[in-house]
């Protein structure tokens, strides 16, 4: 990041980890000596759906969506590598990549186990587009990249669950799927390409370009940290009593990160794409969806079991591990080909830089 883009950033944008760190602190203390706070949000739902958790996402969701040209994801449609690349890395090797990994080095845990993979088969279709944001990924890519494994969820998670789980039948929650799908990718997209029309048909879209977007990327980057406060307030009694177990279920988890990323990462820079599709390849490529996963979890298990409790450490793992290879990625883009890619948040969030 140049000395004249850091001089444009806010506090929240410039010392956007810092702010992380603070929230999940935060969560974390309320968690454990307000456990009153978590139970009230945590009875906050629409069907399995967190609406905290629910309205974060949506508002992290939004101002990315709102970014993108019809264009880009015309473009992103002709070139249907990278998104091979992405369905190969979530549906072919992360499964039983995180099947060997939890049998391997969590031997004699079986609902530790079940966790981590029921984590391995959801990947990620609503959180992964902020972090592609801050990483100045392709943000159409992304979108049809996340539109495709949604479709994908409908058909194979239970047949990828009942297979590296053994169970003869899985019960999908279809209800959590389906608005998931609704309230993460068909509402955001609707609202934003008419606001996108609309505000450009009336401000112009110099006007769009530097007031519109970057006054919704300060909100993204509250809703993100309110996301934080949340989650880790839901399970902060539980980090800090049981450390222990928590360190031995992010062994597999961490690890299994650590290869996917190296895969998709790596793939993409052999084959020479361009750093904005990479970085949103390795991003979703490594992200999963663990709403699905804590419910089809608290379905089969309990929500006492240790498998409810791995498929909560894997998100909880992953705001922090999603930060760093965002970092890593602004890092290394000067390795790749770069993509001019217009439209999309110029110096609003480039905290990572």
């Amino acid at each position: 990041m140049t000395e004249d883009e850091e001089t444009k950033l806010g506090v929240f944008e410039k010392y956007l980890t810092l702010w992380i760190a603070i929230c999940i602190i935060l969560g974390l203390l309320s968690g454990r000596f307000l456990p009153v706070f978590g139970q009230y949000l945590d009875s906050m739902k629409f069907g399995q759906l967190s609406i905290p958790i629910g309205v974060c996402l949506f508002f992290m969701m939004y101002p990315t969506v709102v970014q993108i040209r019809f264009g880009d994801i015309v473009k992103a449609t002709k070139n249907p590598k990278p998104l091979l690349l992405t369905i190969i890395a979530n549906w072919v090797i992360n499964p039983p990549l995180a099947t060997f990994l939890a049998n391997t080095l969590l031997p004699g845990n079986p609902e530790f186990i079940a966790g981590i993979i029921l984590l391995g088969i959801s990947p990620c279709t609503a959180m992964v587009m902020w972090w592609i944001m801050l990483a100045r990924g392709d943000l159409g890519q992304g979108l049809v990249n996340t539109a495709v494994n949604a479709l994908l969820m409908v058909f194979l998670y239970a047949p990828l669950a009942a297979f590296y789980l053994g169970v003869s039948s899985i019960p999908v929650p279809w209800d959590l799927i389906a608005l998931s799908v609704l309230f993460f990718i068909v509402v955001p997209i609707v609202a934003a390409s008419i606001s996108r029309w609309a505000v450009i048909n009336r401000k112009g879209q110099e006007w769009f370009d530097e007031k519109y977007v970057p006054f919704w990327g300060k909100i993204s980057i509250v809703a993100l940290l309110t996301t934080l406060i949340v989650m880790f307030s839901l399970q902060g009694e539980i980090i800090i009593n049981q450390p222990l177990t928590v360190a031995l279920i992010a062994v597999p988890l961490l690890l299994g990160y650590a290869i996917m990323v190296s895969v998709t990462y790596g793939v993409s820079w052999l084959a020479n794409w361009s750093y904005e599709s990479s970085i949103c390849n390795t991003l979703i490529g490594s992200s999963s969806h663990f709403e699905v996963a804590i419910a089809v979890a608290t379905t089969i298990f309990g929500i006492g079991s240790g498998a409810a409790l791995a498929t909560v450490i894997g998100p909880l793992m992953e705001v922090p591990l999603m930060l760093s290879l965002t970092k890593f990625g602004l890092w290394t883009s000067k390795y790749f080909p770069r993509n001019k890619m217009k439209g999309q948040i110029k110096e609003v969030i480039v905290a990572s830089a």
